[in-house]
């Protein structure tokens, strides 16, 4: 194996990885979602206001929240899996086009939903609620750089 194949399958695999670490969030996002407990991942009250309190305000805002929360996990998974068989049947293979295409659709999901998490409205534990992420993408960045480093060499 050349260096520059060794490079793309080490590439691949730590997108792989990282890929996983958003699959393994969205399930549990999904879970958390499920159990009632919290808002989200890392999100217990909302400026002190638990679930049990805005339920017995208004059930339809929880099962609202419940059902976009759900929904959420559902394309993170769904996003998860799309991006992993492009890593492994497309990039691995050397493929341009899969390396484009895996490498554009987490960074849209992240570059749209990332900067709310920054405006002060509530309060989270950003080590739960965002670390995850962060840990799977900088994994995923760093094998997409060497992937794509090895797919340059080749021409």
């Amino acid at each position: 194996m050349t260096t520059d194949n060794s490079t793309l399958a080490n590439g691949t695999k730590l997108m792989a990885v990282g890929v996983l670490l958003f699959l393994a969030y969205a399930i549990a996002f999904l879970f958390n979602s499920l159990s009632g407990e919290g808002f989200e991942i890392g999100v217990h009250t909302l400026n002190g206001v638990t679930p049990a309190d805005l339920n017995a305000i208004n059930p339809a805002i929880m099962a609202y929240m419940n059902h976009l929360h759900v929904a959420i996990s559902g394309f993170i998974a769904s996003t998860s899996i799309a991006v992993l068989a492009l890593v492994w049947f497309g990039v691995q293979r050397g493929l341009w086009w899969a390396w484009w295409t895996a490498m554009i659709a987490p960074v849209v999901a992240l570059v749209i939903a990332l900067p709310l998490h920054y405006g002060g409205t509530f309060e989270h534990d950003w080590l739960s609620h965002l670390g995850p992420v962060y840990i799977g993408t900088l994994i995923f960045v760093v094998g997409g750089l060497m992937a794509g480093s090895a797919l340059m060499r080749k021409g």
